[in-house]
């Protein structure tokens, strides 16, 4: 096989490692040590356009139940030369069918394709123009830009396997056309990026009339073209095919063939070259629709993002996204920032489902409705389940996965809840980083669609000089390989990036577009400042809104810990439940919600921590007696016998029942005096 210049692959489809022997690794004109047992490595040496080409064949092989597939495609050489190669696989699979491993060889086939048509005979010849129109062909079936139609055309082989030594193109815009791809260097003329079509130029010409011009000889191209010949004559050029390129009856642009080695196109080159023209105009024609759809998409969703991120007093934030342009259309990833009330904010990261124009619309939709959510005071939540009802009745069959993320960077308490989606990351301060678990839920809509709206609350302690990921799947997603291994690489990579957030941030996205990402990305980091804490005055607050039974749990909750983190360990239990029982008592007996307060204070040579109750109802509450079998009136009572002393205040058209607590004075690191409130009067 060596001596043929042929090798072996088997390519495990369970965990994607595809096995090259050592013939078939010098095919591929690699060095035993550049191969890593991974078929992307390969892409050193497949254009971007043959690899698509490839992909394609393979996965129709295996979705149709075929057992045998084979094609011819390019590689590029070391030295930036380009080599026919052909491979063959058969497919095995299990006893349901499914395949799990290809075995198979590549060969150099530069010899049997690379002949030049002289040396052929007619069956060669025939065969040879076949395999020229279907190499081409298949390279621009999976072109989805005018970029990709030009590099197809470049790295298929075809125009090569014609003799031409250089194309130029050029597409009609605004009664002008627009030099898009120049020839061989040194063929662009100067003043020619963009031409009428009313010039005494062949593009023009073929545009006007919409018929082929083959300039034969160079006499002809001088005296057909004096002009343009003036700055062309020093190439050597010896004849060109200009070709119109019609898509709908219309003109959309020209294809120029330039030949350095041949004069004179016979009547069956001609007709080749017109029906290549034919199928490159069709291929244009979309790529022009798709690139028109995806700027349009990409248009509409970076109008809904975030246009400015907020500055978050005591966090360092840096946010990214990436638009996928290989092979897909615009999706619906989104982040966001939402700034809420006592130094608290909002973190959103989340991904519809699609990647269209109506992903993106969604997206904005969603958005703004978890933003409205979360601004109103609910807890994580209740804000999830209740933008999953949201986009259950929107008139729409796309779920969305999101991460919801509510930080008290005076504290350092995260709240976080999931439906759905990638588990967020934590990077300490010495650099170590792992996964989050966090509980969750059914994707948004779908949890609404099922009627199993619960989404669990796991809280974190965000330490100083730590930094929380939160990401969309297109930063760890890779062909051939697996979710959490792609997780375990980005760990790898947070842990040995840059200290710098907004660089770090830079370095994940560059490895993204390094290895041609194929879906969108969102990415948000938020790193606590250990020396630059929000001056908060001491102060916690949260909002319960009535009939919202997470809201009280999450606000009882963050209270405790908050004290907890402020220095009064010894009597946090007993402060989470005078606050739970005043909470309470404010939601069961008034019309609205409560607004909880949390601060510490400072007078009289002690330190207190003072809990307070706003509620929109002038009743006073009053104290009485619940008698041996009472269920309720033990509350107040409760109150009375665990704070040091409690009392109701008036507030408009509403009050505030409050209570202290005498505690030790908080540790040397934790809040500076000069940031806590004087005692009240």
């Amino acid at each position: 096989m060596s001596l043929n210049r042929m090798g072996g692959f088997d390519w495990d489809l369970d965990n994607g490692l595809m096995h090259l022997d050592e013939s078939a690794v010098e095919v591929f004109d690699l060095e035993p040590g550049e191969y890593d047992g991974r078929p992307e490595t390969l892409s050193l040496r497949v254009p971007p356009a043959e690899a698509t080409r490839l992909d394609a064949l393979v996965s129709r092989a295996l979705k149709d139940g075929r057992t045998d597939y084979g094609a011819y495609f390019r590689i590029r050489m070391r030295d930036g030369s380009a080599r026919w190669t052909h491979t063959q696989g058969h497919v095995l699979r299990d006893e349901q069918g499914r395949p799990h491993r290809i075995i198979g060889i590549v060969r150099d086939a530069t010899d049997e394709l690379g002949h030049p048509a002289e040396r052929l005979g007619p069956d060669e010849e025939q065969r040879r123009r076949t395999s020229v129109v279907e190499a081409t062909t298949a390279a621009l079936a999976h072109a989805r830009t005018v970029r990709d139609v030009i590099d197809a055309l470049k790295h298929s082989g075809g125009l090569e396997m014609l003799g031409s030594s250089g194309l130029v193109m050029g597409l009609v815009e605004a009664g002008r056309i627009h030099m898009v791809a120049e020839g061989p260097p040194g063929s662009f003329v100067p003043g020619s990026r963009y031409t009428r079509i009313d010039q005494n130029f062949p593009m023009s010409e073929v545009v006007r009339t919409m018929q082929p011009r083959f300039v034969d000889t160079r006499a002809e191209f001088e005296a057909r073209y004096p002009e343009l010949w003036e700055r062309l004559a020093h190439l050597d050029l010896s004849s060109a095919a200009y070709l119109p390129l019609i898509a709908q009856a219309r003109p959309i642009g020209a294809l120029g063939l330039l030949y350095t080695d041949r004069t004179h196109f016979s009547q069956e080159e001609r007709n080749l070259l017109v029906a290549l023209g034919s199928s490159i105009a069709q291929s244009l024609a979309r790529a022009m629709l798709f690139e028109q759809e995806h700027d349009l998409a990409e248009g509409l969703q970076q109008a809904m993002l975030p246009r400015r991120i907020p500055a978050v007093p005591g966090a360092e934030i840096a946010v990214r996204y990436r638009s996928a342009r290989m092979g897909r259309d615009v999706g619906g990833d989104w982040y966001d920032v939402i700034p809420l009330p006592g130094g608290r904010v909002g973190l959103v990261i989340g991904d519809v489902q699609g990647h269209d124009t109506h992903a993106a619309a969604v997206m904005g939709q969603l958005r703004i409705v978890l933003r409205a959510y979360a601004a109103e005071g609910h807890a994580p939540a209740t804000v999830m389940a209740r933008a999953s009802v949201f986009l259950h009745e929107l008139d729409t069959d796309r779920f969305a996965t999101c991460v919801y993320a509510e930080a008290d960077l005076a504290t350092g308490i995260v709240h976080l809840v999931r439906a759905g989606h990638l588990d967020p990351l934590i990077r300490y301060a010495d650099g170590t980083c792992r996964r989050l678990p966090v509980s969750g839920g059914l994707p948004l809509g779908l949890s609404a669609q099922f009627g199993r709206l619960e989404y669990p609350v796991t809280t974190v302690d965000l330490e100083p000089g730590a930094t929380l990921l939160l990401c969309t799947d297109g930063l760890v997603e890779r062909p051939g390989s697996d979710v959490d291994e792609g997780v375990r690489r980005l760990i790898a990579l947070v842990h040995t990036g840059s200290q710098d957030l907004q660089d770090l941030a830079d370095e994940l996205c560059e490895e993204y577009d390094e290895r041609g990402g194929e879906d969108d990305v969102a990415l948000l980091l938020l790193r606590r400042r250990p020396s630059d804490m929000p001056r908060t005055d001491g102060r916690l607050q949260r909002h319960v809104a009535q009939n919202d039974p997470e809201a009280l749990a999450s606000a009882r909750h963050v209270i405790g810990e908050a004290v907890r983190a402020w220095g009064a360990r010894e009597r946090s239990d007993e402060i989470e439940l005078v606050a739970d029982e005043l909470i309470t008592n404010a939601l069961l007996h008034t019309d609205g919600g409560a607004v909880a307060t949390a601060r510490l204070v400072a007078g009289g040579g002690q330190q207190r921590l003072r809990v307070e109750v706003e509620d929109g109802s002038s009743v006073l509450p009053r104290r009485r007696d619940a008698g041996e079998d009472g269920v309720s009136g033990r509350g107040l009572l409760l109150v009375d016998r665990l704070v040091d002393v409690w009392g109701v205040e008036a507030r408009g058209s509403g009050k505030s029942v409050w209570c202290e607590f005498d505690i030790a004075p908080p540790p040397a690191e934790g809040l500076p005096p000069e940031v806590m409130d004087p005692a009240p009067t």
